[in-house]
């Protein structure tokens, strides 16, 4: 195609599917956390499908990408209390709050189930979720999260074709390391407990944007690379101070004899 011929196509293409892969990670990481709640012969499919939708959700999105630019047309207005503005509603507005309001009510749910032990049936059983109560949850993330992106991808390109190349792209890498993701946050609880606050200001975020106020996205990013590197040098410190303390475990203490 002539597009690709053009060496600004290219790094427009790298440049977007490396953005892709970065907005992907929360989609990621969402996945990870209910896909963790499937039996463990089940969550390698749950993966693939949950990521195989955001896939297909993305390229329907590019393929009507002139409802994605028109999404920001106001369709009504709210008359707002002590204030002479009033406040325009568009489907974008709609679509963000929801889906930051489902990942603040899921993500709160998720962590209040761990800490009060839920997760665990009768006998300490571990309840599993069905594929359907899975899948549904992630379709209605991966909504939010493609349109999310797809405005991203708007602002980055150009040409529809480029926008698609570089979401599939992007949803390749993120397949191979999706897996790895995934055993990572649920072998680690500190590690999905943190995941979850981080779904907990990702959706703050989007609710934030619905309402039409601006939060510089390397903020959040910044907090979240940080609060996960304290995290890893936790992880480290836990690994170095558990062999000292096994070693500490096996020094008997000198017994009291008595004085015959």
């Amino acid at each position: 195609m002539e597009i690709f011929a053009n060496p600004d196509t290219w790094i427009s293409l790298l440049t977007l599917t490396f953005m892709e892969v970065v907005l992907g990670i929360d989609n990621i990481v969402f996945i990870s956390i209910i896909v963790g709640r499937l039996q463990p012969s089940e969550q390698g499919k749950g993966r693939v499908i949950g990521l195989t939708l955001a896939l297909v959700f993305r390229i329907i999105l590019l393929l009507g990408i002139s409802w994605i630019v028109s999404a920001n047309t106001p369709l009504f207005t709210i008359n707002l209390p002590f204030t002479e503005n009033d406040f325009p509603v568009s489907w974008r507005d709609i679509i963000l709050f929801a889906g930051g309001l489902f990942l603040l009510a899921k993500s709160t749910t998720e962590i209040h189930n761990k800490l009060e032990g839920e997760e665990e049936g009768h006998g300490g059983a571990v309840k599993h979720a069905t594929m359907s109560q899975v899948l549904v949850q992630i379709v209605l993330i991966d909504i939010v999260f493609s349109f999310d992106s797809i405005l991203t991808a708007v602002g980055l390109a150009q040409h529809v074709e480029v926008m698609i190349v570089a979401v599939i792209l992007a949803m390749g890498i993120m397949l191979i390391f999706a897996k790895m993701v995934s055993d990572f946050v649920n072998k680690h609880p500190t590690v999905k407990m943190l995941a979850l606050s981080f779904l907990i200001l990702i959706g703050f975020m989007l609710v934030i944007e619905a309402l039409h106020m601006h939060i510089p996205k390397g903020y959040i990013y910044f907090a979240m690379f940080f609060s996960l590197l304290v995290e890893f040098l936790n992880m480290k410190l836990r690994k170095k101070s558990t062999p000292v303390q096994l070693r500490q475990s096996e020094v008997k203490e000198p017994g009291v004899t008595g004085v015959e």
